[in-house]
């Protein structure tokens, strides 16, 4: 039998940390970590972003965060403490899992994404259409 995505999102919840919504407002600014917004460039030109977050598209997380991959993004490997979000806290989950596997381990992700960001009031930036 396959796994559905909710196997997929249980066990990454079972096996990654999860940074209440309240707590990750106060990382904002904090140069030893990197806040980083994984949902797809329309969404956040739609909605805005996190202050100062640094973009990378789920689908790219793996080549840009790896760095022997041609498409490797330095910023991903010089932040001591890396924080995922997207729009409710899935593809973070399964992305905070993912880099777990490829041997980082100081990763976690937002409760609740960016909804429950800008319902705790977190600091948000508008992004412009390219």
């Amino acid at each position: 039998m396959t796994k559905s995505y909710t196997d997929l999102l249980a066990e990454a919840y079972d096996q990654i940390t999860t940074i209440p919504t309240e707590l990750a407002t106060a990382l904002v600014g904090d140069p030893d970590t990197l806040i980083v917004d994984l949902r797809d460039r329309r969404e956040l030109e739609r909605e805005g972003k996190v202050a100062g977050a640094f973009h990378c598209p789920r689908g790219m997380l793996e080549f840009w965060i790896d760095p022997s991959s041609p498409y490797h993004k330095p910023a991903l490997a010089e932040a001591k403490q890396i924080v995922f979000y997207c729009a409710s806290a899935w593809r973070s989950a399964l992305a905070t899992k993912t880099a777990q596997d490829m041997g980082f381990d100081n990763v976690a992700h937002i409760e609740g994404g960016f909804s429950a960001w800008k319902d705790a009031g977190g600091a948000v930036e508008q992004v412009v259409a390219k």
